[in-house]
């Protein structure tokens, strides 16, 4: 609204409370710098908070950024990571393995391509040496495969003489020229462990991507003193809600999409970029929608009708039929950004009076109990039982 009004530029800084799980880097209460600019292209945008970052890292940390930032498509990212957040500090890739396995005999794998899923692999150098097979049957990695949604964990490691051993059924379902071809797709040698994970792509990527970060850990293949930056760009406009059987729209239903895709926005890219550092999102934001008539088309995508458009969004739209000039901005999360570069574990660390994990603060103890009065006066009733 700033924007339409002639505002060429502002930045704020806003408390925020936010309804979601809680992690390391997670809190209910959190503080972001926003941007917004208009008249600004998406090159200008990335280049200029490229420019603040790099200030940001050198005069705090004296650490030089690279200029530019490498980046990664969405596409890429989920492909190869098996994440929108990756950690490039180490060099492990899923592959996409689906092929290989097309003819195969083994009924876990047969079933998965049948039914219309994948396969996808992550090769460990060295990975036989250090996970025994009854660790990978019921120890720790198993273990983070099912948290994770797997079913299970499929394995197999390479000899010493290059052949593949592990589950019969599953060496036996490749001839010994598909043996190779599998091999070399995945650049195994001798004493690397595969991992696999199947299903549709959305569950194999969670799969893996955890594999991927806890193994890096275990193994020591993370250097904490590199750091690695990054963009994510090229988003889907949109994700299918399965329950809802709706889509929704991935960042939020006022991100542009990409002029390329206007002719089809319900599988649109959308022009939205997330700052990724060391596997953590310190930024994220996106050029937005400035004429109605895209903007409605969006909104109707995500199942407002035109009546709910107008009534929660009208003045947004009426707005966009003045003039809106092209805009667009960013969010960093002050706190996350701050537990980075202070080299925090969590974000509790760097934040006055932090919840707990079950989102209570321990100095003033709330939330708690509401006076009846109070709510009396404010014609409120609750079902909650008092916790005294």
């Amino acid at each position: 609204m700033l924007m339409v009004s002639g505002f060429d530029k502002y930045y704020q800084i806003a408390r925020c409370f936010r309804d979601e799980d809680l992690r390391a880097d997670r809190q209910p209460e959190f503080t972001q710098l926003d941007m917004e600019l208009a008249f600004t292209p998406l090159e200008d945008m990335l280049k200029l908070n490229e420019d603040l970052i790099r200030k940001v890292f050198l005069e705090i940390k004296g650490v030089e950024l690279p200029n530019p930032f490498p980046r990664l498509t969405y596409a890429e990212a989920m492909s190869r990571y098996g994440s929108d957040r990756p950690d490039t500090r180490f060099d492990l890739e899923l592959k996409d393995v689906s092929d290989v396995f097309r003819n195969s005999s083994f009924k876990v794998f047969a079933d998965t391509l049948s039914s219309g899923g994948i396969i996808k692999a992550l090769c460990v150098p060295s990975g036989s040496q250090h996970y025994s097979n009854s660790a990978l049957k019921k120890g720790d990695i198993y273990n983070e495969a099912i948290k994770s949604g797997a079913k299970g964990l499929p394995f197999l490691k390479v000899s010493n003489d290059g052949t593949l051993e592990g589950i019969p059924a599953l060496v036996s379902s490749l001839d010994r020229n598909e043996q190779n071809h599998f091999l070399k797709l995945l650049s195994a040698s001798s004493g690397d462990l595969i991992l696999f994970a199947v299903g549709n792509e959305a569950s194999v990527n969670k799969v893996l991507d955890r594999l991927r970060l806890h193994v890096a850990l275990e193994l020591g293949l993370i250097d904490p003193s590199r750091n690695s930056i990054l963009w994510v760009t090229d988003f889907p406009m949109f994700e299918w809600n399965d329950s809802e059987e709706r889509f929704e729209a991935l960042h939020h239903p006022f991100t542009a999409p990409h002029p390329e895709d206007m002719n089809d926005l319900a599988s649109a890219r959308a022009l939205a970029y997330d700052m990724v550092y060391n596997g953590v999102e310190i930024g994220g934001g996106s050029l937005r929608i400035y004429k109605r008539e895209v903007q409605e088309k969006v909104l109707k995508i995500v199942g407002i009708s035109s009546e709910q458009a107008e009534a929660k969004f009208g003045y947004l739209l009426e707005a966009l039929d003045m003039g809106a000039p092209p805009h667009g901005g960013i969010a960093y999360g002050l706190d996350r950004l701050t537990m980075l570069l202070a080299g925090a574990n969590s974000i509790r660390d760097v934040i006055a009076f932090p919840k707990t994990t079950t989102a209570q603060c321990a100095l003033t103890r709330s939330p708690s109990d509401v006076d009846p009065q109070q709510l009396k006066d404010l014609s409120l009733q609750t079902t909650l039982t008092s916790s005294k």
